[in-house]
């Protein structure tokens, strides 16, 4: 049953921006498929009571070229963006126990900043914020974007078919 005429399934999009948690370790599958198991420290928009800023730790997956390009240029710490969808899982433990699982399948990941540029410190990045030197304005105000402005036809290098 769609409710979208032409669209035949749901969405399952995450994007996320964070750092490594810890070195990557690439490994392959019996099939020689390579694979790379990572966590990402995600800083939360908001401070808690005592002004301390809270992170979320993400599980995610890469496989074949991606994975192998991250084991080869990043290291713990490095500041990334990720592309992907959201899988669930499960298996039995060595206790018998069913244990549930969640992870972000990476489908693009994007290195945002140069290499060497990371330190073990994070110096010149917030100490691990990865929105510390984020582009607006010097009183941390965020721009209103439903303000009206407005357009001048003749300024658009496109006609407007009015």
């Amino acid at each position: 049953m769609n409710f979208v005429k032409g669209v035949s399934a749901l969405i399952n999009q995450v994007v996320i921006v964070g750092r490594l948690c810890r070195d990557p370790e690439l490994k392959y599958t019996q099939s020689n498929i390579a694979n790379l198991r990572f966590t990402v420290a995600v800083n939360r928009h908001f401070k808690d009571a005592d002004g301390n800023t809270k992170a979320d730790f993400l599980n995610c997956v890469a496989w074949r070229s991606t994975a192998e390009n991250m084991a080869k240029f990043l290291k713990k710490g490095s500041l990334i963006g990720v592309i992907g969808r959201i899988e669930t899982g499960s298996y039995t433990n060595q206790e018998g126990q069913t244990v549930y699982t969640t992870d972000i399948v990476a489908e693009s990941v994007q290195f945002l900043e140069p290499r060497g540029a990371q330190s073990e410190s994070n110096q010149g990045y917030g100490n691990g914020d990865p929105f510390a030197n984020a582009p607006f304005p010097a009183n941390n105000t965020v721009p209103d974007f439903n303000s009206t402005i407005e357009i001048v036809e003749d300024d658009l290098p496109f006609d407007l078919g009015c």
